[in-house]
């Protein structure tokens, strides 16, 4: 059956409709336009008036009288004097003007200056590995626009990219994971150093993505962390990196965390840690909360060798075996240690065999 079409009274009317909303919409926008002077003298009033009462509550109240007298001197002699109420009309309205204005800075449409050199230096420096001889109109090229190749940007207050969208031409070799590091390793360079950066690769769009990852949380501290037997939390990761999270107690209170986990075991692949850093870069902390951990499965016997104590708060705890410092108690309990592990490897494969 066919369509009958709409009654030409509707759609006329809709019409209608249509073209008064326009017209109310151009009235409206004519009327601001004209107004404006008005509108910013009036707001401009209102703050001289309020900035007059907050002047006024101020003043002491000895001194409202002598003020209330000057202001009507200054009034009289005004009124008094060849076009005074004229100029002081004129006066009041101009600073009322001033007073009003739109001090809203006006939003930035484009990088600056020196955005714009540092884009066009990245740009530039991305030509050897984005561009090759024979392409007619390479994407890269030397003394090209930056604009072509960069989509979206974001920077910070110290003018650094935090946030870099950029367009490769089709035969890169984004599948390679030589190529896609050398891109990496240059933008990283070029971008600020001591930052974490994540890039994305868009194989199907032929764009990367590269974004400034915020520093890490350091509100949770060394604790016991609820884990399946084997595993031990040695960090916390950016949200979404792992599918997992665990509860911890940070300093706003309980919240779920994604985290860092070493397994160990039969059939872990990685069963030895080796924590390595410079003074200050947290490895005595990742090591106190290993051990912590540790203390739920199994002993802890501790060796120091710096001789600072900065284990001295596992001393005496329950599962802690020792806390040797010195090279003579280090040597004996390291034997123990070997003694006691192959005694009860022994013994669990004996168990073992027995069924």
């Amino acid at each position: 059956m066919a369509r009958r079409p709409l009654p030409r009274i509707l759609s006329s009317g809709s019409d209608r409709i249509a073209r008064g909303r326009e017209m109310a919409r151009t009235a409206a926008d004519g009327a601001t336009d004209v107004l404006h002077p008005l509108i910013t003298i009036t707001r401009g009033l209102r703050l001289l008036a309020a900035a007059g009462r907050q002047k006024w509550a101020g003043t002491p109240k000895d001194r409202r009288g002598p003020a209330l007298f000057l202001v009507a001197a200054c009034v009289l002699v005004t009124a008094l004097i060849p076009y005074g109420p004229m100029l002081a009309l004129i006066t009041v309205m101009a600073v009322a003007a001033w007073k009003g204005r739109d001090r809203t800075p006006p939003a930035r449409t484009g990088p600056d200056e020196a955005e714009a050199k540092r884009l066009q230096s990245l740009y530039e420096a991305l030509v050897p590995y984005l561009s090759v001889p024979e392409d007619p109109s390479p994407l890269f090229a030397y003394g090209g626009e930056w604009s072509k190749a960069f989509a979206e940007h974001a920077f910070d207050g110290e003018g650094r990219i935090i946030r870099l969208q950029l367009a490769y031409p089709p035969y890169f070799t984004d599948g390679e994971p030589d190529a896609r590091a050398r891109v990496e390793q240059l933008l990283y360079a070029k971008s600020g150093r001591g930052r974490e950066y994540h890039f994305d690769w868009q194989e199907e769009a032929n764009q990367l993505v590269m974004t400034v990852l915020p520093a890490l949380s350091t509100a949770i501290a060394a604790q016991r962390f609820i884990t399946a037997p084997g595993e031990t939390v040695l960090g916390f990761t950016d949200d979404g990196a792992v599918p997992r999270t665990v509860p911890v107690l940070a300093r706003d209170g309980r919240r779920d965390a994604p985290p860092v986990l070493w397994r160990t075991g039969p059939r872990s692949t990685e069963p030895h840690l080796l924590v390595a850093g410079t003074p200050g870069s947290g490895a005595t902390t990742l090591l106190r909360s290993i051990a912590l951990q540790a203390l739920a499965h199994g002993d802890v016997l501790i060796v120091e060798g710096s001789g600072t104590g900065e284990f001295g708060a596992l001393t005496g705890r329950t599962g802690v075996l020792a806390v040797e410092c010195g090279l003579a108690g280090a040597l004996s309990s390291l034997e123990w240690a070997a003694n006691e592990t192959e005694r009860r490897l022994i013994a669990a494969n004996n168990a073992r065999q027995s069924g």
